[in-house]
């Protein structure tokens, strides 16, 4: 090796991401990867020992560490008395993990594995960056939040909740590949013909029971004017339907969604920050079903709100999902232009290059 490579060796940026629990957390980690890795960063990921964002980083050969974590929840459980030692041993296990592996910087998507980390880069002194997607932040990020040198966010809204030395509008890293989707492979996944509109049905990385029962019980009305692809979360397949035309159920997609996303002219999907910051790139017309407060914290509520008065989409609540899905999906088909000229006006560009640059100036010790 010659002195040189040796040098580039031993002075290449180091970047540890962390975020999990569902895979809201995980994605704007994987829209960074593209760039950290053409800026010659080294990457490694600390999650949890078997949550979801373990499988999702195994498809990118990113080196993988598992901490304890446990769940901070604000209502009773038997599991309340004994998850903060699970967090206390995953802030041991991150600080040893992060003094052997002496990253320049971190970045942070939230979720309850990332509390221990992000403690415990702060107290090595790493500069910490994190993300919080909904309107209002979530309890990890604001536990998170004394701890770190900046908080990007998707919503001039939320910059009023954030420390404003902190704050910085950024959006939502977007997977540079659900742009490059091809309306034809998507046909072929289906089995379905061009020249009838396709409505795509998703409801987050685990499905919606109560969104899949509405389209279901309206299937044989809907599919009479439009195709429609379905992904319907784990075990959530109805095999009774497996056979009707027009009608293509998925329990999850991964790399063949780009394609999907570029054959569906409308979309019914719930509310999660990265899910309509993703349908808002993609110039998706949809009709958006938050989870009601009963089931939630209720930002999807509030994110939908804020799409709704922009005029990106429409909503609807759980409640009236089955009684009202019908109309609104033809008065959204009628209108689509409409809502993809609001979308294209809307002037929101990716948000990767300005998180990099938080990263660059955080590496450089400029935060």
């Amino acid at each position: 090796m010659t002195e040189a490579a040796d040098r580039a060796k031993t002075t290449r940026k180091k970047i540890i991401l962390t975020g999990g629990g569902t895979a809201g957390h995980v994605t704007p980690n994987l829209a960074l990867l593209p760039a950290l890795q053409e800026a010659g960063y080294e990457i490694r990921y600390i999650g949890s020992l078997n949550g979801i964002e373990k499988r999702l980083i195994a498809d990118y050969g990113i080196p993988y560490d598992g901490i304890e974590t446990g769940k901070l929840r604000r209502y009773f459980d038997p599991k309340n008395f004994t998850d903060p030692f699970r967090v206390i041993r995953g802030y041991r296990q991150a600080k040893t993990l992060l003094k052997e592996y002496r990253p320049d910087v971190l970045f942070s998507k939230g979720g309850f594995v990332s509390v221990p980390v992000v403690r415990a880069a702060a107290a090595l002194r790493i500069p910490c960056i994190i993300h919080e997607s909904d309107m209002t932040p979530g309890l990890a990020n604001r536990l998170c939040a004394p701890a770190a040198r900046k908080i990007c966010c998707n919503f001039p809204e939320t910059m009023d909740s954030l420390p404003p030395d902190k704050a910085v509008l950024t959006g939502t890293p977007i997977r540079s590949e659900l742009l490059d989707g091809d309306p034809e492979k998507g046909y072929e996944l289906c089995g379905f013909a061009p020249g009838k509109p396709v409505l795509m049905v998703i409801g987050g990385s685990l499905g919606s029971a109560s969104v899949n029962r509405a389209v279901r019980e309206n299937l044989t009305e809907l599919l009479r004017d439009f195709q429609i692809v379905h992904i319907c979360g784990k075990d959530k397949v109805d095999n009774l339907r497996l056979t009707i035309p027009g009608y293509r159920q998925f329990e999850f997609v991964k790399a063949d969604l780009r394609h999907l996303f570029a054959m569906a002219e409308l979309v019914i999907s719930r509310a999660g920050a990265n899910a309509i910051c993703e349908l808002l790139a993609l110039k998706k017309p949809a009709i958006l079903v938050p989870l009601p407060s009963s089931s939630s914290r209720g930002d999807q509520l509030l994110n939908a709100a804020s799409f709704e008065r922009q005029g990106y989409s429409m909503v609807i609540s759980d409640d009236e999902l089955p009684d009202r899905i019908l109309d609104a999906v033809h008065t959204l088909s009628d209108s689509r232009r409409k809502y993809i000229k609001a979308m294209e006006e809307s002037g929101q560009t990716n948000a990767v290059p300005i998180i990099m640059d938080l990263i660059e100036r955080g590496a450089a010790g400029e935060l």
